[in-house]
């Protein structure tokens, strides 16, 4: 069954209308063709099948579009093996989970300087704290200079305001290549600055990175960085923004968070299954093949949505429900497979320290009942803005 691609509900108002429309394609219709010819998987068994099939389900998506976008190159988020198995292994010897780990400290300072600067008792939580403190910890990684900030978040809402109903436009890729173009140039530079003087930061140690006599080329070391400071801010602020939302509509979690701040990782990963920052993947099939009885030709476009899978009630039961001792939480708010998000161990480390310290230091955090929210558009889920009235604690 094919139904225009406008009848599809997009993520306003806490995104309401389009959890209910997934909940019914998840019953009615586990994969649908729609009007562009794409086809949407959403049911969580069918999502992780796509996601872990890679030699089916390619995330080569710029063969779509070739040569649409300049700095796609040697990125670790559209390539298959082999080339991305030795990116994987290359990227990872200098972004190690440890390095990721080390980091909680100046997360932690950073995180008090912040709550330090904010004076008065009614502010955007987003503006004041949930926006700035990723692009802190990501440039302090990098090695870039923080007081840069205001770039970078130039660049990250010139993509997003970027709205794509056709993926497959050929034009997409050109205006993705010319959103990133000024940051790649600027990365770039970095990147000669550490050749010359390499320095303890995620650069020079991805210029150092080397297995089995192989190295990253410049194109990729710049597209990682830029994938880290696009990716490590602009979810890392959805998922913090995002919590409070949580709370807003769960409050005895929160009161039990705030009891035992033992709980917060559960929390968190509940955050993140409720509200993923990214709702959907992209994959392009390399053969025919069948998924959940319905045949997908070779080349088509897959969507895999992952906050569709995340409420899948055959996975998660009662999926609505903040639920602090569901176990297992098998969300895929950080992807799945071998394109499992290399930042997923720096996020849960940031997004902890800065709820804990955050929690620590207003013992109430209210969203203004008043304030009229706007959300981002899909595939992102997270506010613009959050008003908030605090309470200090004693």
């Amino acid at each position: 069954m094919t139904m225009p691609a406008a009848q599809r509900p997009r993520i306003s108002h806490g995104g309401q209308a389009l959890l209910k429309w997934l909940d019914e394609m998840r019953e009615s219709q586990p994969v649908w063709r729609d009007g562009f010819g794409i086809f949407h998987v959403f049911r969580h068994a069918d999502v992780q099948r796509v996601m872990a099939d890679y030699a089916t389900f390619s995330s080569d998506i710029n063969r779509l579009r070739p040569g649409g976008d300049p700095f796609s190159a040697g990125s670790l988020m559209l390539t298959d093996p082999p080339e991305h198995r030795k990116l994987r292994r290359l990227i990872s010897q200098a972004f190690s989970p440890k390095m990721s780990a080390d980091m909680k400290p100046r997360i932690a300072e950073l995180t008090e300087e912040l709550l330090d600067d904010i004076e008065e008792d009614e502010f955007d939580l987003v503006e004041k704290f949930a926006h700035p403190l990723p692009i802190m910890v990501i440039a302090e990684l990098l090695g870039i200079p923080i007081h840069d900030r205001g770039l970078f978040r130039t660049w990250a809402d010139r993509l997003i305001a970027l709205h794509v109903d056709d993926p497959t436009d050929v034009e997409i890729g050109r205006m993705v290549g010319e959103a990133m173009r000024e940051m790649g140039e600027y990365v770039q530079t970095h990147v000669r600055k550490r050749r010359a003087d390499p320095q303890d930061d995620l650069v020079s140690k991805l210029i150092a990175a080397e297995v089995d006599g192989e190295r990253l080329t410049d194109a990729e070391i710049v597209n990682t960085s830029c994938l880290l400071l696009l990716a490590g801010q602009i979810t890392s602020t959805m998922a913090l923004g995002n919590t409070f939302l949580c709370f807003r509509d769960a409050p005895d979690a929160e009161r039990a968070v705030r009891a035992d701040f033992s709980l917060l990782g559960p929390a968190f990963e509940e955050v993140l299954r409720l509200r993923p920052p990214l709702t959907q993947a992209a994959r392009l099939t390399t053969t025919d093949v069948e998924v959940a009885g319905t045949l997908i030709p070779a080349g088509s476009l897959v969507i895999n949505w992952l906050l569709s899978a995340n409420y899948d009630e055959r996975q998660f039961p009662n999926p609505y429900r903040f639920d602090l001792t569901r176990s297992p939480n098998r969300h895929f708010a950080f992807g799945h497979g071998i394109h499992h998000c290399l930042g997923a161990p720096l996020a849960r480390v940031e997004g902890r320290v800065a709820l804990e310290l955050l929690l620590r230091r207003f013992s109430e955090i209210t969203i203004d009942p008043d304030a009229e929210l706007s959300y981002y558009e899909d595939p992102m889920f997270g506010v613009k803005s959050l008003p908030v009235r605090v309470r200090r604690a004693a």
